[in-house]
């Protein structure tokens, strides 16, 4: 959704400058309950975005209801989709929202043409659609409904305890579609969950939520991920990690080191410059110039390191990077790695590099 592709047309005196008179805002909005944010509230002209054909993604299809996130995570990857709206991806994702507010209106008529193949779509693949703003727009139980009821599979992925509010609803969809929840849990120091990602619920209520939707008659998978450099990936970290994810009930987890896009990576070191000036040359080493992804000798090194302790917990597991079923109808459509090996030990030092 880029700004000139809204319907509606109307002069705000408290828009961003320049945004008075876009198509489609109808309002921005503050509130002392959301300090330091503003909600930019637009009516869309499509709901359903079409994933490219080029893209490595394993769906079609995705919703989502807002743009920006309050969660303010320093690493996220959709902070560069940010500027097609002509903001920055480092303070305004995280401070200026865009909510649209007639998504589940607009779905609905689009699930229900006859051309609708019924395919599934993933939620929270972009910006989180259980960030706090739900709480207050609530937008989210009439996309459940759409896609529930014109027999359309779908998926959730998100960090926002707010998805408890909605399991009696996405348990009733799961009678008439597939539905399938994740819960991403990158950071289980709360110290370094509070720097990196402040405007997230805590790993420990994350992990009750997940217990919750288990509860509830759903195999969760938790996304491991990002797992940070030097800050997440010491054996003690990531063992804890899978021991309080087995413990809250999931049965699998995705795991992948951190990635640095453009528009992501300057905020990122900036963070860390701030935070963990001493891994300043480390990083700059695993991700120089342009490149997004650390090295393939570190993902190797990561994969040696956790594949035990996902057998040791018992959990099904993968690497993100590891290869799935192309554009699936189901939303379990990603196949199962089995850790290989049989006991837990430290896999040798890390390459000096890192």
């Amino acid at each position: 959704m880029r700004w000139q592709g809204q319907r509606i047309g109307e002069a705000d005196a408290a828009a961003l400058p320049g945004l008075e008179r876009l198509d489609g805002l109808v309002r921005s909005v503050t509130t002392p309950e959301f300090a330091g944010i503003t909600f930019h509230e637009v009516t869309c002209h499509s709901a359903l975005n079409h994933v490219p054909s080029a893209s490595p993604m394993p769906f079609d299809w995705t919703v989502n209801p807002y743009r920006g996130c309050s969660h303010a995570c320093t690493y996220c990857f959709a902070r560069g989709t940010h500027t097609y709206l002509d903001l920055d991806a480092g303070r305004d994702f995280d401070s200026q929202v865009v909510v649209k507010v007639n998504v589940a209106e607009v779905l609905a008529h689009e699930v229900r043409r006859g051309t609708w193949g019924r395919e599934h779509v993933a939620l929270g693949t972009n910006t989180d659609p259980y960030q706090r703003a739900e709480g207050r727009y609530r937008l989210m139980p009439g996309v459940i409904d759409a896609l529930a009821s014109s027999g359309t599979p779908f998926s959730v992925l998100t960090k926002g305890t707010l998805l408890r509010r909605d399991l009696p609803l996405l348990r009733a969809a799961r009678e008439d579609v597939p539905v399938s929840l994740a819960m991403s849990i990158a950071v289980f120091d709360d110290e370094l969950q509070r720097t990196i990602e402040p405007g997230t619920p805590s790993a420990q209520a994350r992990l009750d939520t997940v217990r919750a939707a288990t509860e509830a008659g759903f195999h969760v998978t938790v996304f491991l991920m990002p797992v940070i450099p030097h800050l997440t990936d010491s054996i003690a970290a990531l063992d804890d990690a899978l021991r309080r994810i087995k413990d809250a009930g999931a049965v699998r987890v995705i795991y992948g080191a951190l990635h640095l896009r453009p528009g992501v990576k300057q905020w990122f070191l900036q963070w860390l410059s701030r935070e963990h000036p001493e891994l300043i040359s480390s990083y700059r080493e695993l991700y120089p110039g342009a490149a997004v992804q650390a090295p393939k000798p570190y993902r190797q090194w990561l994969a040696r390191r956790i594949r035990p302790l996902l057998r040791l917990h018992g959990l099904d597991g993968q690497a993100e990077e590891e290869p799935v079923p192309a554009r699936p109808a189901a939303p379990d459509r990603a196949a199962v790695a089995r850790a290989a090996a049989a006991s837990v030990r430290d896999t040798g030092p890390q390459p000096r590099l890192f």
